[in-house]
């Protein structure tokens, strides 16, 4: 939001502050100022220039050669414009000086004849966007004169930056009543230069109302909430007195005409957007808010074309639209120089719909970003006044009849209870109750002693403050009535009005919480310690993703490339990696903790999962001359899965050697199988499974899923998803050490192949009870001597008790019920 400094002055009197002090007190109250510039910068050294004749240049036929007078003596300049007066004022910039685009003038010859400067346009001079001619002043202005000064330039462009849901900050009332003496009492309306007093009616009804002929009717009251409008007759359109362009222009606004730079005008002033009508070119005089028929079309005054749907609301006469409504007029009904009688709206709509129909169309206007932020609904009928003020003294006319509104939904303001206690307790600080009414009351808040509706904290908790009694009251005008509407946003005003700055620095006693972090969370805290300690770093990346990687469709995408949600974290690590193998880097160690989306049910809300994935490339150590450096491998990947898996919290989880034929690269997603299938190479793939349902892969990415250069090595990837309910962690437990020796026995097994090694292994175990200390995998053989079908596993049992030395004949026991409930569960013999 550009802020003139200059005109908020004038709407804040009693403001004292410069221009830098002021930047600093925005800041403070939550309105930073990204950047102060002086609004004639580069325009120091262009005067006034008056132009005494004109012929044609004698080489060219599109030239023209002007004597120049500049206070001084009269020069010659050669200049383009189609059209020039003699006797006319125009910004001369002499030679030697540079414009605001960087342009240095120097004395130059043009086709013969010599330029000792330049007649400017208002582009030249970043005052506008015209640059078809040059600048033609009008009023009392003279030869030499400076243009800062003949255009009321000399000025301080403030941009504010405004948060979305402070659209009472989108103009210069607004920001005055946070900076004023005083708030709100300090400020006031400048007087309009020609202006008289002026008293007017107001003729309502609740969805129709006429005057003289002309007719508004609002057909949609859910979506227009009150729609004003003034008929003035008379009018003289040409451009508008310099006081009220130097206001425009001092705000980066290009003055367009007087009736039209009236409504901006008030915009900027009063927050109230509103729009001129060619009153001859409305059929049947009427103006009928409506939503727009599918298909149809309007010619806004940007010139587009815009086609809309059903759902758009727009205003138009009994034929045609003349208004996408709250965004930008139509071509058909804008003020032009022939304009006579003119019919001035000012309306309160639903900021969804507009939002809607502007991300729909693409377009964004001045009006449209307040309307999106809400507009003061008390605030319409003191901006319709002013605005007549501004017209009635820039282009002449007479009012015709009362000011007509229709309002279908009257606006009642809020109340909201404050308990001087919950201040305390939120704050830290008590305040007494005249204490919260002296700040809350300059922001245009009302405080009154009693309850009322909003308190959401119920209890006394905070302990007793020191005020006078029970709860207040507060009701919350207009213009705030968005943003405040519990009494956390009550406590929000009143810290901003105290200063965060004047709270005490020391902490006060607290204590600390018993709650513990949900488990999910805890997980999450646990990996990233692991995988960090594993060396690997953290990578986040949108959830945003093509067409091609999610199924979640985007109402509101950022781009199409990006127009769904991501179902995998793995896309994204990958294109990490290819990032970094752009850049040199062969060494690649990363991981992800997010969230993906996938499709569920009509109307049911996508189905979210918590994911852990990791990428790595590249050598498995930093490169040394003491070693060779080794490349990560499918141990590598097979180590970090196990390393994840039992810190996930599934409990029963497995893992299998995924074998499968690889999927065609562009069938879509399904199984964690079928997904392997297309990212992994397929003999170096794992398949994750937890009680028997898939939880993920890993394994080598294919080469044709990484553009990778030729240098770069393997790329390994694991993806999982983690458990809603993760499984409680165990608490460690001391258990001494054995005095006694321990019994090593190594048994030779004829596994079959579907039978996994971790099931032959957990069966042991459940055999060996708590003499069996360890369980070690040493050996594996396929050949002669195994049976078809199997394969021959060693496995070493370690034995050992805590109370006494073991026998032989015990170990043997032992030994033949573990054989014995080998046989009996998996079908797994021992091998003599």
């Amino acid at each position: 939001m550009n802020i003139s400094y200059a005109w908020l002055k004038s709407v804040a009197p009693g403001l004292s502050d410069s221009p830098e002090e002021l930047a600093e007190r925005l800041a403070l109250l939550g309105a930073p100022v990204e950047e102060i510039t002086p609004v004639s910068a580069g325009l120091e050294d262009v005067i006034i220039g008056q132009v005494k004749t004109v012929r044609a240049h004698p080489n060219a036929d599109r030239l023209s050669l002007c004597e120049v007078y500049d206070g001084e003596e009269v020069v010659q300049v050669v200049c383009g414009a189609p059209v020039i007066e003699e006797g006319g004022y125009y910004p001369f910039a002499p030679a030697g000086v540079t414009l605001p685009g960087g342009l240095e003038l120097e004395r130059v010859e043009i086709r013969g004849e010599y330029s000792n400067g330049m007649l400017c346009s208002e582009k030249e001079l970043g005052l506008g966007r015209d640059q078809s001619g040059i600048m033609l002043l009008s009023g009392e202005v003279s030869a030499g004169q400076s243009l800062v000064e003949a255009l009321g330039l000399d000025d301080v462009r403030m941009d504010v930056e405004v948060t979305p849901n402070r659209g009472d900050w989108l103009s210069h009332v607004g920001i005055a009543r946070e900076v004023a003496p005083g708030g709100i009492a300090g400020v006031t309306l400048a007087d309009i230069p020609g202006a008289s007093s002026l008293d007017i009616e107001v003729k309502s009804g609740e969805h129709e109302v006429s005057h003289g002929g002309v007719t508004i009717r609002v057909d949609e009251p859910e979506l227009c909430y009150r729609f004003l409008g003034v008929i003035i007759r008379g009018v003289k359109v040409e451009p508008s007195p310099q006081w009220m362009a130097a206001r425009l222009r001092a705000v980066g606004q290009q003055p367009i005409n007087n009736i039209v730079d009236a409504t901006n005008y008030v915009m900027l002033e009063m927050g109230s957007p509103m729009h001129a009508y060619d009153l001859g070119k409305l059929e049947g005089s009427s103006l009928i808010v409506r939503k727009a028929a599918e298909g149809e079309t309007m010619q806004t005054l940007d010139g587009l074309e815009h086609k809309f749907d059903a759902e758009m609301l727009l205003i138009g006469d009994t034929a045609v639209p003349h208004d996408i409504a709250g965004i930008m007029g139509g071509m058909h009904s804008s003020v032009t120089e022939d304009t006579t009688d003119i019919l001035v709206e000012c309306a309160l709509f639903e900021p969804k719909s507009i939002r809607r129909t502007c991300r729909a169309l693409g377009i964004s206007t001045e009006a449209s970003f307040r309307f999106e932020r809400g507009v003061d609904p008390e605030g319409h009928l003191p901006a319709v006044k002013r605005v007549l003020e501004v017209i009635l003294a820039s282009a002449g006319g007479e009012v015709d009849g009362p000011i007509l509104e229709v309002l279908p939904r009257p606006w009642e303001p809020s109340i909201v209870a404050l308990r001087p206690k919950r201040v305390e307790h939120v704050l830290g600080i008590p305040f007494e109750d005249t204490e919260l009414e002296a700040l809350l009351t300059p922001l245009g808040f009302t405080v009154q002693n009693g309850g009322g509706k909003g308190g959401e904290e119920g209890g006394e908790e905070g302990g007793g403050g020191s005020h006078g009694g029970g709860d207040l009251s507060v009701i919350v005008p207009g213009f705030r009535s968005y943003d405040v509407t519990r009494e956390i946003d009550l406590i929000e005003e009143i810290t901003r009005a105290h200063g965060y700055d004047r709270f005490p620095d020391d902490l006060a006693p607290a204590r600390p919480t018993t709650v513990p972090d949900d488990p999910l969370f805890q997980l999450e805290d646990r990996l990233r310690i692991v995988l960090a300690g594993e060396g690997l770093f953290e990578a986040t990346n949108p959830a945003f993703a093509s067409e091609h990687e999610g199924e979640v469709e985007l109402n509101n995408p950022i781009s199409m490339e990006e127009s769904r949600l991501r179902t995998s974290l793995l896309p994204g690590l990958l294109r990490n990696v290819e990032y970094n193998f752009a850049r040199g880097v062969r060494d690649v160690r990363l991981f992800e903790l997010g969230t993906v989306f996938h499709s569920a049910g009509a109307g049911e809300p996508p189905r979210e999962e918590l994911h852990v994935a990791l990428v790595l490339t590249g050598r498995r150590e930093p490169e040394h001359w003491s070693g060779s450096g080794e490349a990560f491998d499918f141990w590598s990947i097979k180590g970090l899965v196990e390393t994840v898996l039992s810190e996930s919290g599934w409990g029963d989880t497995t893992v299998e050697v995924f074998a499968v034929q690889a999927a065609a690269p562009d069938s879509e997603s399904g199984s964690d199988g079928e997904v392997a299938g297309k990212l992994f190479v397929p003999a170096s793939s794992i398949a994750l499974t937890a009680g028997g349902t898939p939880t993920g892969a890993a394994g080598q990415v294919r080469p044709d899923r990484v553009d990778a250069p030729a240098w770069a090595g393997p790329v390994w990837a694991m993806e999982l998803t983690l458990p809603r309910e993760p499984a409680a962690k165990t608490a460690p437990t001391y258990r001494p050490l054995s005095p006694f020796p321990g019994v090593d026995r190594d048994l030779a097994l004829l596994v079959p192949y579907d039978v996994p090694t971790s099931a032959v292994s957990r069966e042991i175990r459940d055999a060996g009870g708590e003499l069996l200390e360890r369980v070690t995998v040493f050996d594996l053989y396929r050949g002669d001597g195994v049976a078809e079908g199997h394969r021959s596993l060693a496995f070493r049992l370690r034995l050992q008790a805590l109370d006494r030395t073991l026998r032989d004949k015990e170990v043997d026991r032992m030994v033949e019920r573990i054989v014995k409930r080998l046989r009996e569960n998996l079908g797994v013999e021992q091998r003599l």
